[in-house]
């Protein structure tokens, strides 16, 4: 139990806590929003033999539960008397920006009770400020959008090392005619490329096939725009990764999601496989023509 790894995430109400414990929830951390201090101790007691991939967990807590300050003290040493040295991280942010946040948000202050917006943030900073003196990291969100602060949090998780590969990228092939995949965030309409539908000994034939890649690996054309393409992607993924995207699906479309996509798709998966992005592919509709006959 020693070794279990516990962050309690805690700090001012709109300095960016759903953001922090989004960030953990990605680093594969469990977690819990609004845990009381007093039952995190027969919390960590279950035993997390059935999700053997959980790096630890995570609890967001404050000043929503009307005894966060006045149990905080004894909750961390009773966490402390099982073997547990749970790392604080509170996260701050300037009054301006917390005004500018509960605005845009139109959200109300957690404890603003009979006082003005104003009032409830200066008085939540001098109650939580023993709390901030005790933590073990200390992090200024006031300068700071989600995906930075995604990006610090994240850094802190892996004691600062860059993690560049927690991106799931997908690559797609689909038809046109059965509609534009709805988890697309790059789409390619390969309709431009010369058909093998209508050479008559590769109609029945797929793009996986060694014949119908041929055709269309061939294809000048083809070659032309794949040279263009892996560069594009080449620039594009770092950078979709640098802002932490979770997810990237790169989908490449023909007519029937059969020969052309399903080929050239299987292409830049070897492309970016070679990279060492272990992308995955899928041909959404490559039997789709065969089956509706």
């Amino acid at each position: 139990m020693e070794n279990q790894k516990v962050y309690i995430i805690t700090g001012l109400s709109g300095s960016g806590k759903s953001t922090a414990i989004q960030a953990f929830e990605d680093a594969g951390f469990y977690c819990v929003d609004n845990m009381p201090m007093e039952l995190i101790p027969k919390f960590l007691e279950i035993p997390f033999k059935e999700t053997p991939s959980v790096k630890g967990t995570a609890f967001v807590m404050d000043m929503r539960s009307k005894s966060f300050i006045s149990n905080y003290a004894t909750g961390i040493s009773a966490i402390e008397d099982i073997g547990i040295s749970p790392q604080i991280i509170f996260l701050d942010a300037g009054v301006d920006t917390l005004l500018k946040r509960f605005s845009q948000t139109r959200r109300h202050h957690p404890i603003a009770h009979e006082k003005s917006l104003l009032e409830s943030i200066k008085s939540e900073k001098q109650a939580m400020q023993f709390i901030k003196q005790v933590a073990h990291h200390i992090i200024d969100t006031s300068a700071y959008n989600v995906h930075q602060l995604k990006s610090v949090i994240l850094d802190l998780i892996h004691d600062g090392k860059k993690t560049t590969n927690r991106m799931k990228l997908n690559i797609l092939s689909f038809g046109f005619k059965y509609g534009i995949p709805n988890d697309a965030d790059l789409v390619m309409d390969l309709r431009f490329l010369a058909n093998p539908y209508f050479v008559p000994e590769l109609k029945n034939l797929d793009g996986e096939s060694t014949a119908v890649r041929q055709f269309v690996m061939t294809n000048p054309e083809a070659i032309n725009f794949l040279d263009k393409y892996y560069t594009l992607l080449d620039y594009l993924i770092p950078l979709y990764k640098r802002e932490n995207k979770a997810y990237l699906t790169i989908a490449v479309g023909c007519t029937g999601g059969r020969h052309r996509s399903v080929a050239i798709a299987r292409s830049i998966f070897e492309h970016l496989n070679k990279k060492g992005l272990t992308p995955g592919i899928i041909h959404r509709d490559i039997d789709r023509d065969v089956k509706e006959i």
